[in-house]
């Protein structure tokens, strides 16, 4: 169980491919929303943001990238399952280091806590009823990388 009650610092990491963000769902019971949200984790104690997607990505997906680099470091305040959290956010963006697995429609996944996913591909260009992209501002930061 997350501790709600201090700042947790994440980084997750967005690979960004033909307009498309690879992004695992989450669901909010109370708000009885999905949202999705790309792969990452918190960071360990003594472990740099960028040690720890690394680590994440690694761990989650079983993957390796290439040409990581920190887009931006978002602070995000926000209501789930109920109750508020606060987090810092290391938003990286990267490349798969296999090019093939850019013509998957998913990957499968495996988070510690919440078990096996699937992290899908979304279209960042798509306006119908897709969930809400978290944390909120990574849609803007990711919108240049698609052209």
């Amino acid at each position: 169980m997350v501790d709600r009650s201090v700042i947790r610092p994440i980084a997750i990491c967005a690979f960004v491919h033909n307009g498309r963000v690879l992004v695992g769902e989450g669901y909010d019971s109370i708000k009885q929303e999905t949202y999705h949200r790309p792969v990452g984790g918190a960071l360990s104690f003594g472990e740099t943001s960028r040690e720890a997607v690394i680590r994440e990505i690694r761990e989650e997906l079983g993957v390796e990238m290439r040409d990581l680099r920190l887009l931006e470091v978002i602070e995000n305040i926000f209501s789930c399952e109920g109750v508020t959290a606060h987090e810092i956010v290391f938003a990286y963006h990267a490349r798969f280091r296999d090019d093939r697995l850019y013509s998957r429609p998913m990957l499968r996944g495996c988070e510690a806590r919440a078990g096996a996913f699937a992290a899908v591909w979304r279209d960042l260009d798509d306006r119908s009823d897709l969930p809400p992209l978290h944390p909120e501002g990574l849609e803007d930061l990711l919108k240049p990388l698609c052209h």
